[in-house]
């Protein structure tokens, strides 16, 4: 059986919300690891400013991410992904990460 945990946001904090969208943002200083979230909707990663990030899934994620992967900040880039993943976001690089995801509600 799996270990109890609480789940957090998917972003630091809501800038936006209506019927169609809920967009957050993510902010983590170097070495800072977001809370373990689940992605419950399909979404858009807008990168914003960092160096290097990592996702680290959860054994019971059922998002496209399943192992341990890292990667370079392309400032601008817009990531679609799909939703379920269960994972932490780690910032491994040596600038603050900052993100904008934007959940698209069915």
């Amino acid at each position: 059986m799996p270990k109890e945990r609480t789940l957090g946001g998917v972003g630091s904090k809501v800038l936006f919300e209506n019927d169609r969208v809920k967009v957050w943002e993510l902010l983590l200083q170097p070495g800072e690891r977001s809370d373990v979230h689940r992605h419950e909707l399909d979404h858009l990663l807008i990168e914003i400013g960092g160096d290097r990030v990592a996702v680290d899934p959860e054994p019971d994620t059922e998002g496209p991410y399943k192992d341990y992967l890292e990667g370079e900040v392309i400032k601008g880039m817009v990531i679609p992904v799909d939703r379920g993943g269960i994972e932490t976001a780690v910032n491994i690089g040596t600038q603050p990460f900052h993100e904008i995801i934007v959940e698209l509600k069915d």
